[in-house]
């Protein structure tokens, strides 16, 4: 009996990370991400789709950690000075929005026939923006370090403090009689744990963990290092549930307050693998909460809670962006993230139907309506994606090329442009650059270097910055197709200048050749030879030695170019193979093993 319980727990966990590993790849390559994959493998798995789970709240109880390591690994890269700084976007920006959209979200409550505490506590829980699904979509597009993204993470963690009133509103919202005494001590008291909890949370991490961290480093034991960063995260989120405050709140905290410990990044390494696995499985409890029978009951007044919810946050959230100054962009990109409920939204649903605010039929259709509006957020978010015009580019603090005149022409300042330019300028030559990145630019001139903006695959853009006089002009851009077409330009419109450029690989080394670039080197190649030669030192050859080996493979390398200029790339490919073998070809062997390489059986 024993074996078969533990084999149907074991199926239970081989069927979530199937349903993920299944769901999410295939979400992505269509398209629609990995957010919205899990919900939609969590709903196929759930009590209401295939039934292969009957209890979601568990599952989601659990994957709730996975939003608290989330937070703490937010924590960690948000230095106490970095959080100051964002003082004004958190209880500012923060709490104009909630006010604004809890005010009108309650009137839409009202405006469906509930009664005010009713529909004031299904706002409040739909003004709490769902922190996993947010930060999982700043995270892959890469902005959360954006000042946009800055924003969006200020106001998320503003709703988070929120929890803490919410629910003590909740509890004084609860009908019971207004003399009860013993209530209104509990209630102080609760507030008292809550603070004490604060503080011991903050003493801990000012004087405790970097000494405890110190001491373990010493020990020399990875495992005990990932098992106390595990120890911390979890400490802290359970110290704080114990005080009646927000996990994710304590985990966020406890990272702020080790963002300047010397073992931040050894912490963030040792609990990344578990937020994110743990995270997926939270998007998969939420999916798998979605009642459908409940929803097909109710669909009306569902359906027209969660467009009508959705759409008046949304109008909020972009109001309340606009009044502080947010370009129209930004406003949008901000409604359209955040016009959802979150996660500490079924938290304050179960407080309220646990104190008598809500009935069971209002929890389950604010449920219903919040895990919808989580659903369609990433649909809606790909919607805003492909209907928006490309945003235009800031040219603020930036010049545009026009009437440039020097010796030598650089397109692309980027990593490569800039080593690439310094003999040049070394050697005193007039020199002119563009680029048609502005924040590269910006940071180009921070460093004293005057760079242009300009596209260099149009033909006007390059006599305005000087390619009818140059004699040298340099390509130094990591695109391929654009690399191509440059150099196409400008040998056509400009065959004066010596034409060098930058091939992303071998195909387009020779798409350069049939340009008719005077020069073409691989990005890599040449830094790949130099670590070469090194590794052939390093396993015992002289410097001589190596110098004669890196030679032959040079030798190789440009006979297999030609052949597959001339011959194509089957050619070049045949003499790989040929080669490939060390042993069988003396001139990868070290000098005075070329006899012992050739005896070898083969």
């Amino acid at each position: 009996m024993a074996a078969e319980g533990s084999a149907g727990e074991l199926i239970k966990v081989v069927t979530l990370l199937g349903a993920a590993v299944v769901a999410v790849p295939l979400f992505k390559r269509i398209g629609l991400g990995s957010v919205l994959g899990y919900l939609a493998a969590g709903l196929a798995i759930g009590p209401f789709g295939l039934g292969l789970f009957s209890d979601p709240q568990t599952i989601l109880h659990t994957a709730e950690l996975g939003v608290v390591m989330f937070l703490f690994i937010i924590g960690l890269e948000m230095r106490p000075s970095h959080l100051w700084s964002l003082r004004r976007d958190i209880f500012g920006l923060g709490s104009l929005q909630v006010v604004v959209c809890g005010l009108l979200l309650t009137g839409v409550g009202m405006a469906f026939g509930f009664p005010a505490p009713v529909s004031f506590v299904s706002a409040m829980g739909f003004v709490l923006t769902s922190t996993a699904i947010v930060m999982q979509l700043l995270g892959e597009r890469g902005d959360i370090a954006a000042p946009r993204g800055q924003k969006i993470v200020a106001v998320l963690l503003f709703e988070d403090l929120l929890i803490v009133p919410l629910l003590a509103i909740v509890a004084f919202m609860a009908p019971t009689s207004a003399g009860d005494a013993a209530t209104a001590a509990s209630r102080w008291t609760s507030v008292a744990v809550a603070l004490g909890a604060l503080l011991a949370l903050v003493a801990a991490g000012r004087w405790l963990l970097n000494p405890l961290f110190r001491i373990l480093a010493n020990a020399k034991a990875r495992e005990v290092m990932t098992a106390a960063a595990l120890l911390v995260v979890l400490g802290a989120a359970l110290l704080m549930q114990l005080g009646g405050l927000s996990m994710a709140m304590g985990a966020f905290l406890a990272g702020v307050l080790l963002s300047e410990s010397t073992f931040r990044h050894q912490l963030e390494a040792d609990i990344e693998p578990f937020r994110g696995l743990l995270l997926g499985l939270f998007f998969l409890g939420v999916g798998m909460s979605l009642d459908l029978a409940v929803v097909g009951r109710n669909w009306p007044l569902i359906v027209a809670g969660v467009l009508a919810m959705m759409l008046v946050k949304a109008l909020c959230i972009y109001g309340v962006a606009r009044l502080a100054r947010s370009s129209h962009a930004d406003a949008l990109d901000r409604a359209v993230l955040m016009a959802q409920g979150g996660e500490f939204a079924f938290v304050l649903f179960a407080a309220a139907l646990a104190e008598g605010v809500i009935d069971p039929t209002v929890n389950a259709n604010m449920t219903a309506i919040v895990v919808l509006s989580m659903a369609l957020t990433p649909l809606v978010v790909i919607a805003h994606k492909r209907m928006s015009p490309p945003e235009p580019i800031s040219l603020e603090g930036v010049q545009e090329a026009h009437g440039l005149c020097g010796k030598v022409l650089v397109i692309g300042f980027g990593r490569f442009g800039q080593v690439a330019s310094q003999g040049v300028l070394a050697r005193g030559a007039s020199i002119s650059i563009i680029d048609n990145s502005t924040q590269m630019i910006r940071d180009a001139d921070s460093f004293g270097f005057t760079v242009y903006y300009g596209d260099g695959t149009r033909a006007d853009v390059l006599h305005a910055a000087g390619a009818a006089s140059a004699r040298a002009i340099l390509v130094c851009i990591d695109d391929k197709a654009a690399a191509t077409r440059i150099a196409e330009v400008v040998k056509a419109e400009f065959p004066q200048a010596q034409l060098l450029v930058r091939a992303w690989d071998r195909e387009h080394a020779h798409e350069l050749l049939k340009a008719g670039v005077d020069f073409q080197t691989r990005e890599t190649f040449e830094s790949a030879m130099q670590m070469s030669h090194q590794a052939v030192m390093a396993v015992g050859a002289t410097e001589t030695e190596a110098d004669e080996v890196i030679e032959a493979v040079r030798r190789r390398d440009a006979e297999r170019f030609d052949l597959e200029s001339t011959g194509g790339l089957f050619a070049g490919r045949s003499l790989i193979l040929s080669n490939r073998n060390a042993e069988q070809d003396p001139e990868f062997a070290q000098p005075g093993q070329a006899a012992q390489a050739q005896s070898q059986p083969n």
